[in-house]
């Protein structure tokens, strides 16, 4: 800090108080004596060795010049004292002018003539802020060049995006609304705070009918979102903004494409009692998150008629969304980092590949809670006899097995049944009481068979009942092991994993084994061995030929589930490991257009589970959100986009409230979300004035001479509003 002698009054010189004083006397607009007033005062200021004189003074003295004509007092400099004389209250004024000054360059910046405008505007409005400490806050630097907030009114809107999850910069051109918006997002970006960055503006042609405009899709949206890519290009490395665009880390586009993330009326999502079509949920339903709990759905949006493309897996599952909708994906390279990428449906069209290897890996949902309910019958005890078991109920329950710990499993789980060795691999299903007090009484199992429909399947046409499907994930993973023990068994390479093959020759019982896997969070693969050319079986010493086709399953679960209680195949298993269960992206193919809509769910991811237990979301997690021009966003589409916020991420909405170009006089959505959002906590809306414009400063000017004329034009509706009813003069059609 400068040193300051004590001010020391001048004798006989007249202060500017009494010149003012004689001048007004002078013109006969003064009457009476004139104002008692102090005499002149000096104060020194000691420059400190460390600081340049002429970057403090400017070259030729241009600062100094300018300061004197922001100050009442006369400053003298001699060698590195500056003397200031006048009234104590302004020499003050100016010693802090002049600290706050010295204080700057003490940072390393380099004094203009606009900063030191700011730095005497800044102690002229007061406030606690020193101008200083306003103008030396580093947000990003590149290349030798910093970006930091000019004015106090910029401080505060950078330190309110910096302590709220939603800011409002409403302000006239020129403010830096966008542009510092935009600083911020790339500081969280590169400081790991968020994921990605998303830049959006509304569409709107200004007033200007462009008609039809030639080329690409983005050749067409280019020129609206101009602003957001030349103000990017000043903070990111040119070189690195197409990589980062590419991977999804920086996404451009207009307002309209914000909504597009949706799904046709039919698809299907999973909820804790099944998969219902999307078209039927409301808001507060539960859907299943991708950690397989349940979560509550936030909003519904209806999204219109829109092109849809058919997303399939390696494995078979597949599922229609539009080309915005938004998938959680990892790449190899993605794999390596430990990170994972959001991308849009159509951003991996024509991707999918990379090194002849799936390049778009999909989250495989953890083991599902579904509602439990009540079961007839022992879940491992079903899937025990439908693997092995007889089910036509024409005799007593039978069931053959080479591995006597089955049937000794069987028993143990059926009350008061006894499985009887009949000889050989058969056994029989005797109930205890059957014939007690001379009466016949049902074997239970036969009746709960019956109460199943299971009653007269055969190998072709068995099938797992829905009450043990759609249940708690014991019984889903009770009845997969008995049918796991009796026709599944692991399959082991040399210096590989371990995966688990199931095979049945009944259609519908293959697509029940795949949704029991699907829902512990496994991954099926599905093939058919044809009957046709098949080598008989033997039985009893003959040829027994095959006469349907066999659905071999390859099946892979995730650690922790175990898919086999018979212990030789369990040791098996655990010997080399079930491995990780993975699901790719394989092809990407148009289907037409169809009725779509999307939700928004409470899960801390946004992911959601949908056909065939494929993962999906739709919400913005971890991303910093910037709504540029948002004047010109219908009160709908400013709904539509703050309902857009994932956990993690930031929105900041930007717009001059005087420049709506909105067509038909439709009701600008930024005008009225104060009133909608005011007094919610975590929003702040950030007004800039002409003050902090930090352009040519003709623009500030500009826009002070517009408010005047705007205040004049409504001044006579003002005054007619306070007496009679005004009358609306209609505008004269040109020619009448």
């Amino acid at each position: 800090m400068p040193d300051t002698s004590p001010n020391v009054p001048v004798p006989g010189a007249p202060t500017s108080r009494e010149a003012s004083a004689q001048a007004a006397a002078a013109d006969g607009t003064l009457a009476g004596p004139p104002t008692p007033s102090t005499a002149p005062v000096r104060a020194t200021i000691t420059v400190p060795d460390g600081v340049s004189m002429v970057a403090l003074l400017g070259s030729g003295d241009e600062l100094l010049r300018l300061v004197e004509g922001e100050l009442d007092a006369d400053v003298h400099v001699r060698g590195n004292e500056i003397a200031v004389t006048g009234q104590p209250a302004d020499n003050a004024f100016a010693v802090r002018v002049f600290d706050e000054l010295i204080a700057l360059l003490g940072t390393g910046q380099v004094l203009r003539p606009d900063s030191v405008r700011r730095v005497i505007g800044m102690l002229k409005a007061g406030g606690a802020e020193r101008p200083a400490d306003v103008l030396s806050l580093d947000i990003i630097s590149r290349r030798g060049r910093t970006i930091r907030p000019k004015t106090l009114n910029q401080k505060r809107y950078v330190d309110a995006i910096d302590q709220h999850t939603v800011v409002f910069g409403i302000g006239p051109a020129g403010t830096g609304k966008t542009y510092l918006a935009m600083a911020k997002a790339v500081q969280a970006l590169t400081t790991k705070q968020v994921n990605r960055i998303i830049l959006t503006r509304p569409a709107v042609e200004a007033g200007e009918r462009l008609g039809y405009l030639p080329g690409t899709l983005s050749e067409k949206i280019d020129p609206y979102l101009r602003p957001l890519y030349d103000a990017l290009h000043d903070m990111v490395d040119p070189e690195s903004i197409p990589r980062l665009m590419q991977s999804g880390t920086i996404e451009v586009a207009p307002l309209a494409y914000m909504r597009g993330r949706a799904q046709p009326y039919d698809a299907k999502v999973l909820t804790p009692n099944g998969f219902m079509p999307i078209g039927t949920l409301q808001v507060g339903d539960l859907v299943i998150g991708s950690d397989g709990t349940p979560t509550p759905v936030l909003g519904v949006y209806p999204q219109g008629r829109k092109q849809v493309y058919r997303v399939t897996t390696q494995d078979g599952g597949s599922t229609l969304a539009c080309g915005e909708h938004l998938w959680t994906v990892r790449t190899p390279n993605d794999r390596c980092r430990g990170t994972s990428r959001t991308l849009e449906t159509q951003e991996m069209i024509g991707r999918l590949r990379w090194s002849h290897a799936h390049r778009y890996e999909l989250p495989v949902v953890q083991p599902v809670q579904l509602e439990p309910e009540e079961v007839p019958l022992d879940p491992y005890a079903l899937g025990l006899l439908l693997g092995d078991g007889c089910l036509t109920t024409t005799t007593t329950p039978a069931f053959a097995t080479a591995d006597p710990e089955l049937a000794v499993a069987l028993e143990a789980a059926l009350d008061r049944i006894e499985v009887h060795h009949k000889g050989g691999y058969d056994y029989t299903l005797r109930h205890l009481d059957g014939g007690r007090g001379g009466l016949r009484i049902a074997n239970p199992v036969t009746e709960t068979i019956r109460e199943l429909g299971l009653a007269g399947t055969r190998s072709a046409t068995k099938f797992v009942p829905e009450v043990y499907l759609h249940n708690s994930e014991d019984v889903r993973l009770a009845v997969l092991q008995g049918l796991l023990d009796t026709d599944g068994g692991p399959v082991s390479q040399r210096g590989r994993t371990c995966r688990v093959q199931y095979s049945t020759t009944s259609t519908r019982l293959r697509d029940d084994v795949t949704f029991l896997v699907r829902s512990l969070g496994g991954v099926v693969y599905s093939r058919v061995r044809a009957a046709e050319g098949r080598r008989p079986g033997r039985a009893l010493g003959r040829d027994v030929p095959c006469r349907t086709d066999a659905h071999v399953l390859d099946i892979r679960l995730p650690e922790g589930v175990q898919p086999f209680r018979l212990e030789r195949k369990r040791q098996a298993y655990d010997a080399a490991g079930g491995g990780r269960p993975m699901r790719f992206i394989e092809s990407i193919e148009p289907v037409g257009e169809m009725e779509t809509m999307c939700i928004q769910v409470g899960a801390q991811d946004s992911l959601y589970v949908t056909d065939d237990f494929l993962v999906t979301h739709n919400t913005l997690n971890d991303a910093f959100v910037i709504l540029d021009e948002a004047q010109n966003t219908t009160a709908e589409q400013m709904k539509m986009f703050l309902t857009r916020l994932g956990f993690g991420s930031k929105i900041v909405v930007t717009g001059d409230v005087t420049q709506v170009d909105l067509p038909g006089g439709a009701q600008s959505g930024l005008k009225i979300v104060r009133e909608i959002l005011d007094g919610i906590e975590d929003v702040h809306f950030a007004n800039l004035t002409s003050g902090d414009v930090v352009r040519h400063r003709l623009v500030g000017d500009i826009v002070d001479a517009y408010e005047r004329w705007d205040a004049t034009r409504q001044a006579p509706t003002t005054r007619s509003a306070a007496g009679a009813p005004a009358r609306t003069a209609r505008p004269r059609r040109q020619g009448s």
